[in-house]
């Protein structure tokens, strides 16, 4: 960075859009922080709830607005300096700076990275075709519904991937009278997390409502009407085994990776699974810099979490937003949070998880698979790892109280 540029200072400087920073912010505000405080952010949009793209706003339930993290007046009137649109070109760790693609400086005491992840695309023949979806942005979202008004009534769709994109795009689509295939490696729809009995469950509740469920198949290509898989709109999903599957448009849910470019670029150490490695209090290995949501790989204090832990959650960022702003408030106390998911399937299914549920070997049921309603343990012999509520069912305020116990407590 020259010396030439002029220099603006904040006291606050919080990188990424999602709701890490804005919890953050608000925090600072709603604790009396006075000093100047800058949200950097390349969306294009202010800070948004992201779990409607794939359920309430993608079913035309809700607009943008109703998505908001805060009023869109917040920001002004909290005097936050909310910069959308801007992507942060360089970091100067060392220096405590940064660079932004509208050539401003900005140096800062204390920044929050928080960049988010980028999602994960399919690299096989045809995954340029017109008609093949991914789901990261309320904007996504739009983009399907506009060209689901193109297509024929009963025009197929098919969903890629059985986690809980896939199942949940697939719930919302189905309800709005789409034929829908869901095809997945997995054997079971969300068996990855929970396990294949619960996974049956959740088919069975797919398959009750009309969506038809493939597990244990690859895919292999997409093609076009005429079978070119270069260009064209999608209109077939060929699978590894040479079925073919008829499609008018795809939406691919196959994961994410966490946004460390920024970070890596400035040296910031990585951890094992890729994302920013920070310690118990989510600091990075940069004096003055924090990371929270789904870039921050910390060390977790917890009994029932591994040693190193990442989580892809938007409650587990907002409270990661939150916790750094308190620490910058005063506090000082390690990350002791419980990580909590929460999901729906249209109305077939609602669930609510505690834990990463990381490392288990076998569960135990409160209930029965039977039942509409269940509670369920991942252990890893006896010591739990995670649990989950079905529609309701089992004790989750207990196992929050059983997952949060520290370790060497």
């Amino acid at each position: 960075m020259t010396d030439e540029t002029p220099r603006e200072h904040t006291d606050v400087l919080l990188i990424g859009g999602g709701i890490a920073s804005a919890t953050a912010a608000r925090t600072l505000r709603e604790g009396g922080f006075e000093g100047r405080i800058v949200l950097v952010s390349r969306e294009l949009d202010a800070p948004y709830h992201r779990p409607p793209g794939s359920k309430e706003h993608l079913r035309g339930e809700q607009g943008q607005d109703d998505a908001l993290i805060v009023p869109a007046g917040w920001w002004a009137e909290n005097d936050v300096d909310l910069r959308i649109r801007t992507s942060v070109l360089s970091l100067d760790a060392e220096g405590r700076s940064v660079k932004l693609q509208t050539k401003d400086e900005l140096t800062f005491d204390r920044a929050l990275v928080a960049t988010g992840a980028m999602v994960r695309r399919l690299n096989v023949d045809g995954s340029g075709l017109e008609g093949i979806h991914y789901v990261r942005s309320l904007r996504n979202s739009d983009a399907i519904r506009r060209d689901l008004d193109g297509l024929a009534d009963g025009s197929p769709i098919v969903l890629v991937g059985g986690s809980y994109i896939g199942s949940e795009v697939a719930a919302s689509l189905a309800t709005q009278g789409h034929p829908v295939t869901v095809v997945m490696q997995e054997a079971e729809p969300l068996s990855r997390t929970f396990g294949e009995d619960v996974g049956r469950w959740v088919r069975a509740r797919l398959e009750g409502n009309g969506v038809t469920v493939r597990g244990g198949v690859d895919v292999a290509s997409f093609a076009a009407a005429d079978g070119s898989t270069s260009e064209g709109r999608v209109a077939e999903v060929v699978l590894a085994d040479g079925e073919r599957i008829p499609a008018a448009l795809v939406v691919a849910g196959v994961g994410a990776t966490p946004d460390v470019m920024l970070a890596k670029r400035a040296g910031l150490a990585l951890g094992e699974t890729g994302g920013v490695a920070c310690d118990d209090r989510l600091r990075t290995s940069a004096e003055g810099i924090w990371a929270a949501g789904d870039v921050c790989e910390y060390a977790s204090v917890l009994d029932a979490h591994p040693e190193r832990l990442r989580v892809e959650h938007e409650e587990h960022a907002a409270a990661q937003g939150a916790y750094v702003a308190r620490q910058w408030l005063g506090e000082d106390a390690p990350f002791q949070e419980v990580p909590y998911f929460f999901s729906d399937l249209a109305d077939w299914v609602a669930l609510e998880a505690l834990g990463p549920a990381i490392g288990w070997d076998r569960t135990a049921l409160e209930g029965s698979l039977e039942d509409d309603a269940f509670g369920v343990w991942f252990l890893a012999g006896d010591e739990p790892r995670g649990y989950a509520s079905f529609n309701g069912g089992g004790d989750l305020d207990a196992a929050r109280t059983r997952l949060a116990k520290a370790a060497a407590a």
